[in-house]
């Protein structure tokens, strides 16, 4: 190992008086966008980093643009895990953080030049746990370009502030945040048995211990979304089945934008149903959802610059709910089956 790797490793090192900064990526199969992930990690004005890349079993060039990095920059390191789980990948990076401060990262996203040195100067103030910034949505198709349109709506995302804030305020979540590692450690770091929104679960918990959470805009992140409707609805359906895990560890950390979306599917499904003959009443059930996804396009869709992106505006809205509302009721149906289950084989165990 040479003596810069040393030095980075060394627990508690300062590097020109720096405390040093643990940025943690997880990834898989992502050789398309880590490289620039990682010139944006590596050409931050905060020098003292060491960069964790968590592999997690990628079957494409992803380890190899890391081991590319690795030879020309002695702050980078690369984690194998063959769980393919990103709760696992991040407490395996953690397990391997020696800095003061713990930043993740997304493998396809890009940080703005300041973040890590923002992180860190708002982390030191004392009074915030966590801090995270504006996750800007970066779409290369005409489906992409409308989907990053509509995850900064309010209508497509409720109350998420990290998609659309632009004052630093006290929030209850935070997109891919910065950590002090022992605080981190304290509370256990991530659950690894959610196979979605590991994240808001976190914060959650961090929460729950008394720790507090600011958004702060002037950190922004680029994140590559999905770039078909077909794969944002897949995206949000798992997410959806995600939420039901995460509401049945913690009941209370619902919040009304996650019911939204599962209520109108149900409220659809069941007008439906009872309007089978009747098509009509059935449509003029929906016609307010009808009304607030056409004004709400029309106005997003100024954003767009052709006719092919605003098209696919509402098709993004519509995946972005019914997703998501799917989503959890699939969830939920398998949360109920698995339950009952575990109960029975109780009983005859008895």
């Amino acid at each position: 190992m040479c003596p810069v790797r040393r030095a980075v490793r060394k627990r508690g090192v300062q590097v020109h008086g720096e405390e040093l900064v643990t940025v943690v990526i997880p990834a898989r199969n992502e050789e398309q966008y880590l490289d620039a992930c990682l010139e944006s990690v590596l050409t931050q004005d905060y020098q003292a980093l060491q960069v964790v890349v968590v592999d997690g079993d990628s079957s494409d060039r992803t380890a190899e643009v890391v081991r590319l990095r690795m030879a020309e920059d002695a702050r980078v390191e690369l984690v194998h895990n063959s769980l393919r789980n990103i709760p696992s990948s991040l407490n395996l990076a953690l397990a391997h953080a020696d800095g003061t401060w713990l930043v993740r990262v997304d493998a396809h996203s890009t940080i703005s030049p300041g973040y890590v040195r923002l992180a860190v100067d708002r982390l030191r103030e004392g009074t915030w746990s966590g801090v995270g910034g504006r996750k800007d949505a970066v779409g290369r198709t005409p489906a992409g370009r409308a989907i990053a349109v509509a995850l900064s709506s309010r209508f497509g995302v409720g109350n998420s502030t990290y998609h659309f804030g632009t004052t630093a305020q006290e929030v209850d979540h935070l997109p891919f945040g910065a950590y002090p590692v022992q605080v981190v450690r304290q509370v256990g770091g991530w659950d690894e048995d959610l196979a979605a929104n590991e994240d808001f679960e976190f914060d959650y918990r961090l929460r729950q211990a008394g720790h507090r959470l600011l958004f702060d805009p002037r950190m922004v992140i680029s994140w590559h979304c999905r770039q078909s409707i077909a794969d944002l609805f897949r995206q949000y359906h798992r997410y959806g089945r995600g939420k039901v895990d995460v509401a049945w560890l913690h009941p209370d950390s619902l919040q009304v934008r996650h019911l939204a979306p599962p209520a109108f599917v149900a409220y659809a499904a069941v007008g439906l149903l009872l309007n089978a003959r009747h098509p009509t009443r059935w449509m003029a059930m929906l016609a307010p959802y009808a009304v607030a996804l056409g004004a709400e396009s029309v106005r997003s869709g100024r954003q767009l610059k052709t006719p092919a992106e605003r098209v696919r505006l509402p098709p993004a809205f519509l995946a972005m709910h019914i997703g998501w509302g799917v989503g959890v009721w699939s969830g939920l149906r398998t949360t109920l089956l698995q339950q009952l289950g575990e109960r029975l084989a109780e009983r005859r165990r008895r």
